[in-house]
Parts: structure tokens; sequence; C-alpha cells
């Protein structure tokens, strides 16, 4: 039986510096001959590595895969701030930061770890009344960006280098969604006096998906392929919850079921190894949350 999802799924790109999310997304569809092609999580132009796409009615999955957790790797150099807090914007303020010790640095990264309170970057998307807050400053309004609970699960440092009155500090940061490491180095040189942004960012995760999932524009271009199918991407994102026919024709319609104790979101998946749907406990009901194969198809 031929499957009508068949050339429906994931696209891990090992996104490269200088592009946008939407270049990649303009590369992809021309690639893969479709239209229905969208990401989630935007990386900065600077940024490298994991970006997750959605192809066909892969699509319609982002709006949930954008609330996992990520990891980066990142350079922060203290001694600088820059005007979008990364090294694409110009300098604003600079510091000798030659006397800031290690021990301050690993204090200070102390105090950013856990559940922070955080302010976006002024360039970010983030919308403000409207409108995102990039094109705001880019047109010199002044934006004003309410502090966001954020959760950083671990802050680890690596090698520190000092030259020239500035110390590059290599890190890996394993994030909530909607964190902005480049919030983190700002806040973390402006902890220490002395001001900060970041000159490297790479992506390696992105919930279940990680860079060595991911494969170069270049290489999809030679030999395009899904590297899940909407089922593999489904299952691997989420615990599996195992149907009956009846439940899975049900929750193809929409429809609820009774709820049986599960925590959080699950992937419905019936006798033949597909999956229908996400679902998750709402009340007294089992309901739907994303209807990967609906009746309708």
């Amino acid at each position: 039986m031929n499957d009508p999802l068949a050339a429906s799924g994931i696209v891990v790109v090992d996104k490269p510096q200088g592009l946008t999310s939407h270049d990649v997304v303009a590369r992809l569809r021309r690639i893969f001959g479709t239209r229905k092609v969208g990401h989630a999580g935007t990386l900065d132009p600077m940024a490298t590595g994991v970006l997750v796409a959605g192809i066909e009615r892969g699509t319609k999955l982002l709006a949930q895969l954008v609330a996992h957790d990520k990891v980066y790797e990142t350079t922060i150099r203290l001694g600088a701030s820059t005007t979008t807090d990364d090294a694409e914007g110009d300098v604003v303020d600079t510091h000798d930061a030659s006397a800031v010790t290690d021990e301050a640095i690993r204090a200070e990264v102390a105090r950013l770890t856990g559940e922070i309170m955080q302010v976006p970057s002024k360039v970010s998307a983030i919308k403000i009344g409207g409108r995102r807050a990039h094109e705001l400053a880019r047109a010199g309004e002044e934006v004003d960006i309410p502090a966001r609970p954020v959760t950083i699960h671990a802050f680890d440092l690596a090698e520190m280098r000092r030259h020239d009155g500035v110390v590059d500090v290599d890190a890996r940061v394993h994030c909530s969604s909607g964190t902005y490491v480049r919030s983190l180095g700002r806040d973390l040189g402006a902890a220490l006096g002395v001001g900060g942004h970041l000159i490297a960012l790479r992506r390696l995760r992105v919930g279940p998906f990680n860079i060595s999932d991911a494969r170069t524009l270049d290489q999809l271009e030679d030999a395009p392929a899904l590297s899940l199918t909407l089922d593999e991407a489904l299952t691997r994102a989420w615990p599996v919850l195992d149907v009956t026919e009846e439940e899975y024709a049900a929750l193809a319609m929409g429809k609820w079921l009774e709820p049986r104790g599960l925590k959080g979101v699950h992937a419905a998946v019936g006798p033949d190894g597909r999956a229908v749907a996400l679902v998750k406990e709402q009340g007294k009901r089992l309901a739907t949350v994303f209807v990967a194969r609906p009746s309708t198809l």
C-alpha cells in the first residue's frame, strides 16, 4: 500500500555560517521541489549547526519540536560589547579584561545556571507589540524587552584564552527552548564589568536530533533525502503509545480516547507501526495535539 506521507518528514541540516535560516529553507525548497518547507528554531547567520526542517506534512510538526531543549557550543569574548551581542554587530564598548580571573568567570557562570530570568537580545526575532524586536532596533526605535524565565541545564566551561586585553571563553550550553545564548554572553560580560559577546556559536542538538543526523546543503543537493520519515521523527522525539486499529481510526478523525494515566505528550502508533498522532491527557480525555495521518488523507 502506498503511503501518502512517504515524502513527508524531517531534514536535519548542518547550517553553514553566513546564511539565514530562511536562506536554508529557500535552498531546501529547490532541492526537494516543494514549497512546503519550514524550520524549527531560528539560527542567526553567524551560527552554524543543527537546523531542523520539515518537508511537506513534516512542517505541521515543527511547532511541537520548537519546545525541545537545545545544546550549543559557543565562544564568548569578554572585554567588548556589540550592538547585536555577537560578532556581526558594531563594537559599542570595550574594557581591558586582563584582570578577570578564571575563578570570577566560573562564579558568574554558576549564577547564570539553573532557572534564570533572561532579557532576549534587542536584535532577536521576539515580537514586541506585534513587531519583531530586530525590526524595531534597526528602525532606530527604543526596544524594551521584558525578562522571561529560561532554564540553563548546564553551562560548562572549557578552554579560556587571554590575548590583547580580552578573554575568549569556550563553553557548552544545554538550555530550554526560548534561551538566547547571545544574551548569556552579554550578561556574563556585564556581570564581570567588562562586556561580552559571542564570536562563535554552533548548535549541536535540538531535542533528539543531533549534529550526527545532520547533512550539509551540498550533500543534500547531491542526494536529496529525508533524515527521518514522519513516523521516525515522531517516535524518536516522543515516547510511544501503542493503540489498537479502532483507537487509531478514532485519533485519525481527531476524536479523543479514554485517559490512561500518561504524563506529557506521546506518539500514538498503530499495529502497522505507523504513527497516527501526538496525544496528551487533558482533563478526563486523551486528546490529539497533532494528527499526523488524518482520515482525510
